[in-house]
């Protein structure tokens, strides 16, 4: 039997290789706000595995707290140049601290900075002061940017259901949905 998440990381890698895409692992997860409306954003995809799919992020912020209140979430790659689409939905769980912690030493010092300067989502006056908080930092030396905030850490997403679409120009897409069911993957075909 075909197992989904095996194929969710080979179709990854494989958007990986020779990829156009600036951000090449970025894939857009949807959550529920609190007025009930689907939220939507592009995050950095960390890792596949049958753990789970990773991706990190403020704890605090808008998505933190919607996954807070709903765990339900759904996420979205699109590899136009290789025409494969990957949809997931499932159930997010924060990350341990000891993986959060992992992640958090692959960012970029430039970035961890940037972590520690803002508060993502919240309303801001003027762009120049987050540009002035992070020349501030660096020129004084102020904090460990090593040194992960408790406010950033991850989820991983325990998918239950998984579909890969792969792109005809006839528009005849392969429609691949794997639903787990009772701890078995139940694959079928959807019509383009």
């Amino acid at each position: 039997m075909e197992h989904p998440v095996k194929q969710f990381l080979q179709w990854w890698e494989c958007a990986l290789k020779d990829s156009p895409l600036k951000q090449k692992s970025a894939v857009c997860v949807s959550t529920i706000d609190d007025g009930g409306f689907p939220a939507t954003r592009f995050v950095d995809l960390k890792s596949v595995s049958n753990d789970g799919i990773v991706f990190c992020t403020y704890l605090d912020s808008a998505k933190g707290k919607e996954i807070s209140a709903c765990n339900k979430v759904a996420l979205t790659a699109w590899w136009d140049h290789i025409g494969y689409q990957v949809r997931v939905t499932g159930l997010a769980a924060p990350l341990p601290d000891e993986d959060a912690d992992k992640y958090w030493k692959t960012r970029t010092t430039g970035a961890q900075i940037t972590t520690h300067v803002c508060e993502q989502s919240q309303p801001l006056t003027n762009p120049n002061d987050l540009i002035n908080k992070v020349a501030a930092i660096k020129r004084v030396n102020s904090i460990n940017p090593s040194i992960r905030p408790i406010n950033w850490g991850g989820y991983s997403v325990a998918a239950h259901r998984i579909e890969f679409l792969t792109f005809k120009e006839d528009r005849l897409h392969l429609r691949e949905l794997f639903i787990l069911n009772d701890g078995v993957w139940e694959k079928s075909f959807l019509q383009p």
